[in-house]
């Protein structure tokens, strides 16, 4: 059964869902999107996901041509019309159909775009032994240039760090931002674990403030965990007890060495195992 592509109200095929090429968001890269997950059939966090929609969509001047409750309800109709009850939502808004030129306003209708899939970023094993990642060179964008905060359509800054990632054999790389602190990876925010205390960078530091990232420190702190939200460098990183990342796609996964220094004693640590352990739990509570 093919696919079932939500763009502006219907349902098409996927072979044949189809936007323009003079839309901007192929053009520029012009447009917001976002990643949501659903878990026997509720969606998580649905809520704060369109927030951040919005907020994207808001922080580049574009007007998403409909309404929350709308967007929910085709979120809905189109994981049930792919009969998807564990699965992988992506929301795309589009600056829409326009001329060869940068103008915004010479766009009209915002293309609005639901794809509903299933994705499985890492493999299951590295979930039990963790995985390997390197610093990169390519420098976070500079937050005064282009916010981190903004999830655009333009992910080259991401997709060149992943480049040299892989040129490296690791699969994730880790990313700095223009003062050589932490920020985040390719696709993934990064926790530490010190000396009982969890660490991670601060919005400041120029991440995208990711939903999953939210629950975690949620999560933890309901558990009894400190967690800090604080400047970190690679220093950090290679003295950490623990290491793990967060993501939509990636859910939460053990990281256990960094430019081929073992993090503690090479295996996910306790306190990683419990979060995962906790994510899952709530994930198949699917509560907001």
């Amino acid at each position: 059964m093919s696919l079932k592509i939500w763009i502006n109200g219907k349902l098409y095929d996927k072979e044949n869902a189809k936007v323009s090429v003079y839309d901007h968001g192929l053009l520029y890269g012009d447009g917001v999107f976002e990643g949501i997950r659903s878990y026997g059939g509720k969606v998580f966090r649905l809520r704060r996901h369109l927030d951040r929609l919005w907020d994207s969509a808001k922080a580049i001047w574009l007007t998403i041509p409909v309404s929350k409750e709308d967007m929910a309800q085709a979120i809905e109709a189109t994981l049930q019309a792919n009969g998807l009850q564990d699965g992988y939502i992506r929301v795309v808004v589009t600056r829409g159909s326009g001329s060869l030129g940068l103008d915004p306003n010479r766009c009209s209708d915002p293309q609005v775009i639901v794809i509903t899939d299933r994705i499985a970023l890492y493999p299951e094993e590295l979930y039990q032994k963790g995985l390997e990642i390197i610093t990169v060179s390519t420098v976070r964008n500079h937050p005064a240039a282009l916010s981190p905060r903004i999830k655009s359509l333009n992910y080259l800054n991401n997709i060149l760090a992943k480049i040299e990632g892989l040129q490296a054999g690791c699969i994730e790389a880790l990313m700095l931002n223009h003062k050589g602190e932490v920020a985040e990876c390719t696709g993934d925010n990064i926790f530490l674990v010190r000396g009982g205390r969890l660490l991670t960078p601060p919005n400041e530091a120029g991440i995208l403030e990711g939903v999953t990232r939210d629950a975690v420190i949620e999560l933890a702190r309901e558990a009894g965990i400190e967690v800090r939200e604080v400047p970190l460098t690679k220093h950090d990183v290679y003295i950490a007890d623990e290491c793990f990342l967060t993501g939509t796609a990636a859910e939460v996964v053990p990281v256990v060495k960094v430019d081929s220094r073992s993090i503690g004693d090479g295996v996910p640590g306790p306190l990683t195992r419990q979060l995962i352990d906790l994510f899952k739990k709530l994930t198949r509570r699917g509560v907001e």
